[in-house]
């Protein structure tokens, strides 16, 4: 299924950058659906509600195959690095898989990187009042690279259950976020504006 210009931008409605992934489809698709789950893991971990977490793949040009993904959450009365965390815990989580698979490469680490998910967790907690620094450390914030140590910690601990829900959203394509906590015995905290 193709996916819409609103699945391939970012958070302020421009399109994302397209990578080159030097893996077959096969292990480019299962990379992708570990980058939702440690999303949708870590979300769900730090006490927001997950609606769905899924891998897009379709055909651009006949024989050429893209994939993607989307997962969607509420995020209510979230601690601010906690949700910049789960921002990092995508890559984290792909660059993972590539390591435990004995995929791991340079380029390929690289091309796991998502700028836009870093960005979404700049932008939202300047909004907030909180400073997230790309590079640096901030007076009085952190630094990304921080908060990808804060994903790294909270995702070791959790590896067992982002590898269950890449697996079955590879499987599957799409997930609730019921599905990933009965998948994880984790708890998918109630839709704040009622049923999801």
């Amino acid at each position: 299924m193709t996916p819409t210009p609103e699945q391939l931008s970012d958070h302020k409605g421009t399109p994302r950058r397209a990578v080159d992934m030097p893996l077959n489809y096969e292990a480019a698709r299962l990379g992708m659906a570990f980058h939702e789950a440690g999303h949708a893991v870590l979300s769900m971990a730090y006490g927001m509600h997950v609606v769905t977490s899924e891998v897009i793949a379709w055909q651009p040009t006949p024989g050429k195959w893209a994939v993607t993904g989307n997962t969607t959450f509420q995020a209510q009365n979230t601690d601010p690095w906690q949700f910049a965390a789960q921002c990092a815990a995508g890559t984290l989580a792909q660059v993972q898989y590539l390591m435990v698979h004995g995929l791991w490469t340079p380029e390929r680490a690289a091309a796991c990187e998502a700028e836009h998910d870093r960005e979404l967790a700049v932008d939202l907690l300047t909004q907030a009042g909180y400073r997230l620094g790309r590079c640096t450390v901030p007076e009085g914030g952190k630094s990304w690279g921080m908060v990808r140590g804060m994903a790294r910690r909270k995702m070791t601990h959790l590896w067992r259950e982002i590898r269950s829900v890449a697996y079955a959203m590879n499987e599957r394509d799409r997930l609730t976020g019921d599905e990933i906590a009965a998948l994880t015995g984790l708890v998918n905290p109630p839709f704040a504006g009622g049923a999801a």
